[in-house]
């Protein structure tokens, strides 16, 4: 049969015939005859031995399962003492294959922008042990290994229950957003490790308020500079109001006690934000409590603070300490223990929580990264092996807006 078109990876070959067989797509091929070296002696030979039919998994085509049958030559070498019997080379298959080139092609970009093994195997029809394998096989070839870390880095820990550990680390760089490492567990030693061999350059380091990170930082880089993540200090004010508010509602009747819980919200919003509705609420529970009144005062005080200390970043820092050292006062003159505890925690992390406001960094980039990771994760219905789930999603990351081929 004659074709004016070309397909993929098939350019070389001749289409005899395709038939559709049980909504199957079957295109029969086969190459031309040319002499051919022996792969023992190097001889070349034209002799054709025998010929085989080979059953090949392919691409779908037409939106058809596809399958091609390659009439497969075999040669025989002619010289005399040799006469060793070879296949010929083709570009369509590797040998001991049973799926196309182009086939290993499609199924290694799906496994970075697809769900899981399962529904990759699924939509091509074949194994997920044979998805798995193919993974196995581009993961480690095309994954970016970080060999130098950059000198600003950001670390933080996520829940992917791998390998027996329930939290893992995630290494990444805030300032060009991409992710680095990530760490089979948050344990001290293991980050320490990783940041010894890899962190000569390392100056700044953003993180959550963790003694286990600061220590291993601290110990692996010499002291650098930390940075607290500003979500995981401002919490601590929100927690505090939080269970001041759980203890004064004890004392509301049924009635009110059942209404607080349901409009704890109010007490979080911006004062200035509030609607109507929720105004009324709020002025309600806080008429009902001097404690929980104060204690929401605090929350605001704490909140102009901190917009503040944004607004005058590293241009004016000794303002913003002093305006923190006003908000000690006012926490111990009201005598809320909540509240003094959160204080307590300031006080020591006081030089990363200044940092944040010096260095304008932030772990916001990362939390976006822990998202993702999760939503991998659930798709695939928890990853047991950490090698697979480390590559599945950095591989993501790297190769997530790229179209092309990977393999």
């Amino acid at each position: 049969m004659n074709f004016n078109m070309s397909l993929p990876d098939l350019e070389d070959f001749r289409i005899k015939k395709t038939v559709e067989n049980g909504g199957v797509f079957q295109l029969h091929v086969e190459l031309d005859a040319k002499p051919h070296s022996c792969p023992a002696c190097s001889t070349l030979t034209e002799k054709v031995h025998d010929y085989r039919i080979q059953k090949i998994q392919h691409t779908k085509l037409f939106v058809r399962e596809t399958l091609i049958l390659y009439r497969k030559r075999r040669y025989k070498c002619r010289k005399l003492g040799c006469e060793k019997r070879f296949y010929e080379n083709n570009s369509l298959v590797e040998r001991y294959q049973r799926q196309t080139k182009e086939f290993k092609q499609a199924i290694a970009m799906e496994l970075i922008h697809g769900k899981n093994f399962r529904a990759i195997a699924s939509r091509f029809n074949t194994s997920s042990t044979t998805v798995m394998r193919r993974f196995d096989e581009v993961g480690s070839t095309f994954l970016k290994e970080t060999k130098e870390l950059p000198s600003v880095i950001a670390i933080d820990e996520y829940k992917g229950d791998s390998a027996g550990e329930k939290f893992q680390t995630i290494i990444a760089d805030p300032v060009n957003r991409k992710p680095l490492e990530i760490l089979s567990d948050r344990k001290k030693e293991t980050v320490e490790a990783y940041l010894k061999e890899h962190g000569q350059k390392v100056e700044v380091v953003v993180m959550d308020m963790s003694p286990s990170f600061k220590a291993a930082v601290d110990q692996a880089l010499g002291k650098p500079i930390v940075v607290a993540d500003r979500f995981h200090f401002c919490r601590h004010i929100y927690w505090a109001l939080e269970r001041v508010r759980r203890k004064v509602q004890k004392e509301f009747s049924d009635y009110d006690r059942k209404k607080c819980k349901q409009m704890k919200h109010v007490f979080n919003k911006k004062s200035e934000t509030l609607t109507d509705k929720q105004r009324w609420y709020l002025e309600r529970y806080l008429k009902m409590s001097d404690t929980l009144r104060n204690a929401y005062q605090l929350k605001e005080a704490y909140r102009c603070w901190f917009e503040e200390a944004k607004a005058l970043g590293p241009s004016n820092l000794t303002a913003v300490k002093e305006r923190l050292y006003e908000f000690y006062d006012l926490v111990k003159a009201s005598g809320i223990e909540e509240f003094k505890k959160v204080v307590g925690t300031f006080q020591n992390w006081q030089k990363e929580i200044m940092n944040s406001f010096a260095f304008n960094l932030h772990n916001g980039y990362v939390e976006g990264i822990n998202n993702q990771t999760k939503v991998i994760k659930r798709n695939a219905f928890g990853y047991r092996r950490f090698d697979r789930f480390r590559l599945r999603v950095l591989l993501h990351h790297q190769y997530k807006n790229i179209n092309g081929r990977v393999a």
